[in-house]
């Protein structure tokens, strides 16, 4: 990874830019732009969902094995749980989606465990009491990589899961069910076996055209697959590319108006979001923000209503368990809008001071008035935060 020449004096200049930053969010609990509330204290999951899961008419949060019921927030739960002590333990909820998976109409809850643990959705019982069934996906595998990605690799408009395959170290794609009454997810291979990206706590992955050939790619934090229309060969070639230090979700975008997409990233656990400009077969990495640590999830929405996505992460909130370096500073939410053409091609924005990020962010419409509004799980609680961009 080349990064971007600069002298000692600027280096110093943007440290202590970044730390009279870092104090300042701190300081503020809520940017006015935002509007806050808090549906738990608890420590349930660091993954988030949303959905009417009841067909009352209004957007329920679900996080891990709960959901809260709009408009009162009031707790219901899927199966048997507990919470959790954020300095002493992890949860069983890393990430979590929602959607009809059998296509009965009624949105079910995936929930993506531990490292390395399968995967599993709860069937919605149509608001009939009990526990929710539980249904494991593809088969039982495991899923490697902390940064597994719901998105629509087949185009058929139902998001399937974006992994890497824990036993056979594999970059694969999990299909979410076609067919009314299914229920198992189908696992197609991109990549060959053993490659990089596919261990139990390897970080970084994304998809996007990376050689603007029109075909999406895979990238992951040590290079990229390229991509062909053939989305179940398991030949996709890697080339390998140091791109970022381990991070999360990773974003493919035209970060400075050139015409060729670029990578967004944020560290997994240490220090710095980027964006790595794509140059000819290798990548230059830029400093974007050093505002927090810890920033295990990120995601690409159009907050302010431009008509261009902007880039949301924050801090992982006690990520392990309070034994990092800053592991316990303020969970800091924070948002990076980007300006092609215009040096330095980005602007950031404060959200929040006590609330974070978990390992996925929701983003969602709760109140009906057109503007993304965005839901947070991690070890600090349960977070609505309504947009008033």
């Amino acid at each position: 990874m080349k990064l971007y020449n600069t002298s000692n004096h600027r280096l110093f200049f943007i440290f202590l830019l970044c730390f009279s930053l870092s104090i300042s969010y701190a300081q503020l609990e809520t940017s006015k732009d935002f509007k806050k509330t808090v549906i738990s204290r608890d420590f349930i999951s660091e993954g988030v969902a949303t959905a009417d899961l009841n067909k009352d008419g209004a957007i329920d949060i679900i996080a891990g094995y709960y959901w809260f019921e709009a408009p009162t927030w009031q707790r219901h739960e899927m199966a048997p749980s507990r919470t959790f002590n954020p300095r002493e333990e992890y949860c069983e909820s890393f990430l979590n989606h929602a959607m009809d998976v059998n296509l009965d109409g009624w949105d079910d809850v995936i929930i993506i465990d531990y490292p390395g643990k399968p995967a599993f959705w709860f069937e919605n019982p149509q608001n009939k009491s009990g526990v929710w069934q539980k249904h494991i996906i593809a088969n039982g595998m495991g899923i490697a990589n902390e940064s597994p990605g719901f998105i629509d690799i087949d185009g058929d408009g139902r998001l399937d899961i974006l992994c890497g395959d824990v036993d056979k170290n594999q970059i694969v794609w999990l299909q979410a069910p076609l067919s009314a009454g299914e229920t198992e997810w189908k696992r197609f291979p991109l990549s060959a076996e053993n490659v990089p990206a596919t261990k139990k706590f390897s970080h970084g992955i994304g998809y996007g055209d990376i050689n603007d050939d029109g075909i999406e790619d895979v990238v992951v934090a040590e290079g990229w697959f390229e991509g062909t229309t053939d989305l179940e060969s398991g030949n996709w070639k890697f080339h390998a590319t140091e791109i970022s230090e381990p991070c999360s979700h990773m974003q493919v975008l035209d970060v400075n108006g050139d015409g060729l997409n670029d990578v967004v990233s944020a560290s997994a656990h240490k220090l710095g979001v980027w964006w790595h400009e794509k140059q000819g077969d290798e990548f230059v990495t830029h400093l974007m923000s050093t505002t927090t640590a810890q920033t295990h999830s990120s995601i690409m929405v159009d907050l302010n209503g431009d008509g261009t996505e902007d880039f949301l992460t924050g801090k992982r909130y006690l990520a392990h368990n309070g034994n990092d370096a800053g592991d316990a500073d303020a969970p800091l939410l924070f948002w990076i809008e980007f300006t092609p053409n215009i040096k330095p091609y980005f602007k950031e924005h404060f959200i929040d001071s006590d609330s974070g990020a978990g390992l996925n962010i929701a983003i969602e419409d709760m109140n009906h008035d057109q503007k993304p509004d965005i839901i947070i799980a991690n070890k600090n609680g349960v977070f609505l935060l309504e947009n008033n961009l």
